[in-house]
């Protein structure tokens, strides 16, 4: 991709693919790619063949958006990110979600925006807000501005190959964990009974040289609902697994920094997954303390020191 977008007889990007992931992978190009073109995505929610058929519209759609230039700033660079066009509207690619396998099936996530703008309408393409996020050629975590090697769990990781290219093995594995099994018998319940994350810090970074979780909590503030949760996910941060808590489904409200934790604004847990994994190909794993259950000050405070450039990103993209 970033290969393509750097040809100069490449004036832009139109990506198809399946609709129930697509919301991702058009995030993680708006957080990697390093390029002033626009990126746009496409999918259909009817099989081809089918009575009205809407993927065939969404890409003439696309190309109506593009050839408008409803996009550009005064430099002609793109200023909106990479896009999803469905269904006559434009979504920004940190706010789309499929929600129902129909036409209309998607929607803007999170209560503070999301459709920027139409195309293919009645009236032509038409771009009403700018997202302020970072993103493209002004994100912190595109390709470009990823270090050659981070520190994984195990020892240093290389991140890009000699060409700048990024390696496939450093993709970090981003857990999501989702605090809705209820197997507490109280808020104050022994953490043990939390096996699904005491699991994924003891298998994970023999899956993957980098790794994290997102922990999707309480709405809005993405708070587990009990301390022992908490306590494992403590556990999980000392261990070196960066954590960002956001809230259930779409929340509106936006996930507030407490502890050793990433706040993850108002993004869905599978927005959060996109960001951190980037984050962690930026910055790489935590220090790890010796006794991750009992962490000294020292080591708290280096731990809280790492994570403040991960809650910078968190907080503008």
């Amino acid at each position: 991709m970033q290969a393509i977008l750097d040809d100069p007889e490449t004036d832009a990007i139109i990506w198809t693919q399946g609709s129930p992931r697509i919301e991702e992978t058009s995030y993680w190009f708006s957080l990697l790619i390093d390029t002033v073109k626009p990126i746009c995505a496409n999918a259909s929610q009817r099989y081809t063949g089918q009575i009205s058929n809407d993927g065939p519209k969404n890409v003439a759609d696309t190309v109506n958006w593009l050839t408008s230039r409803v996009w550009a700033d005064e430099a002609g660079r793109n200023r909106v990110g990479a896009i999803m066009a469905q269904d006559q509207r434009v979504y920004a690619a940190r706010e789309i979600a499929k929600v129902d396998a129909r036409p209309g099936g998607y929607v803007a996530t999170g209560g503070h925006g999301g459709i920027i703008g139409a195309a293919g309408s009645g009236y032509g393409s038409v771009l009403r807000f700018v997202p302020a996020v970072k993103h493209t050629w002004t994100s912190e975590v595109r390709l470009s501005q990823l270090p050659a090697v981070v520190q994984g769990h195990a020892g240093p990781v290389a991140v890009k190959d000699a060409a700048g290219r990024l390696l496939s093995a450093a993709i970090p594995k981003v857990a999501i964990v989702k605090d809705c099994s209820y197997s507490e018998e109280g808020f104050d319940s022994d953490p043990d009974q939390e096996v699904d994350i005491i699991a994924l810090i003891e298998k994970m970074p023999g899956m993957a040289a980098l790794c994290g979780i997102v922990s999707e909590g309480l709405s809005p503030y993405g708070k587990p609902a009990s301390t022992a949760r908490n306590r494992v996910l403590m556990r999980a941060v000392f261990s070196g697994f960066p954590v960002a808590n956001v809230g259930r489904g779409n929340t509106e409200g936006f996930a507030i920094a407490g502890g050793p934790f990433i706040a993850g604004s108002n993004l869905t847990a599978v927005k959060a997954r996109m960001l951190l994994m980037a984050c962690i190909m930026k910055f790489g794993m935590l220090p790890r303390a010796a006794d991750p259950d009992a962490p000294t000050a020292e080591e708290g405070a280096a731990t809280m020191a790492a994570l403040k450039p991960f809650q910078a990103v968190f907080d503008t993209h």
